[in-house]
């Protein structure tokens, strides 16, 4: 089994030193949409999509003047999913399961691009996720992107142990496992996403934190921007922050047998698919 590395969606908010802790005040910061494609004996699987493809041809109306005046993206086609996909040989039809590791705009804006793969979520995040907008805060959910009916497989908290969390498998009869390990917060139903590949085990934490330097076990800290934006970002401010320190513990005792990775981290993305 092959495992890719693919940014699909390059994110320029203002102010590097702000938003990831380096770079000049009035510098644009880099971002990534880090996402992972899984080359198995039944298929290709994506953990997260990142911007789609209509994404970036009407990136206000999918996904919202302040998303886009805030974060700035290069809405370049060839970074969506769906182009990477193609440039390794493949076709849509090959992507056969999305496992998002819940469903802000940012993380499955190829959904539609992929319109017969089946989607692998947690429940209370796929319930979360369909409330109608008029009837709550919607935080980062951007119900157009789903409007096509994708093939949904919604998941209970309710499986084995993976070194001390819950985790959910998904996909039987994979040549990798791949599980659903909950860390909500950010939203109801976020979840990190567990891959053992030929090299070992890696998280894709997903939004559980932002910046490599929160996972640093010696001195952890978060850039101003991004702290601001966690907590005012997160359903449950309290959970998140219990669930980066589970993350920390994590990357401290078991470092060498799991890489642990967020979704935007463009230090941890350049580093794993180097």
């Amino acid at each position: 089994m092959r495992i890719h590395h693919l940014n699909c969606g390059t994110l320029c908010p203002a102010s590097a030193r702000f938003v990831t802790g380096s770079g000049g005040l009035f510098e644009r910061a880099r971002m990534v949409c880090h996402c992972l494609l899984l080359e198995t004996s039944r298929g290709l699987v994506l953990v997260d999509t990142g911007l789609g493809t209509r994404d970036v041809q009407d990136a206000r109306g999918r996904l919202g003047q302040r998303f886009v005046k805030r974060n700035a993206p290069r809405l370049d086609p060839a970074e969506t999913a769906l182009a990477q996909v193609e440039r390794l040989g493949f076709k849509r039809e090959d992507v056969r399961h999305i496992v998002p590791t819940h469903l802000d705009l940012d993380h499955v804006g190829g959904l539609v691009d992929f319109p017969d793969a089946q989607v692998h979520v947690f429940g209370a995040e796929h319930a979360a996720a369909m409330v109608p907008p008029e009837t709550g805060a919607k935080f980062g959910y951007q119900p157009v992107q789903w409007a096509h009916g994708p093939k949904w497989n919604p998941y209970a908290v309710d499986g084995e142990r993976w070194f001390g969390f819950d985790s959910v498998r998904v996909i039987p009869g994979l040549d990798a496992e791949v599980l659903l390990v909950p860390l909500p917060g950010h939203t109801a139903g976020h979840c990190g996403v567990a891959v053992k590949g030929p090299g070992g085990w890696m998280l894709h934490a997903g939004d559980a934190y932002f910046s490599h330097r929160e996972v640093d076990t010696v001195a952890p800290r978060s850039p101003w921007g991004v702290a601001l934006f966690q907590r005012l970002k997160s359903v449950d401010n309290a959970v998140r922050l219990q669930n980066q320190e589970r993350l920390r513990g994590l990357v401290r005792a078991h470092g060498h047998e799991v890489k642990v990775f967020s979704a935007h981290c463009a230090v941890e993305f350049d580093r794993l698919r180097a």
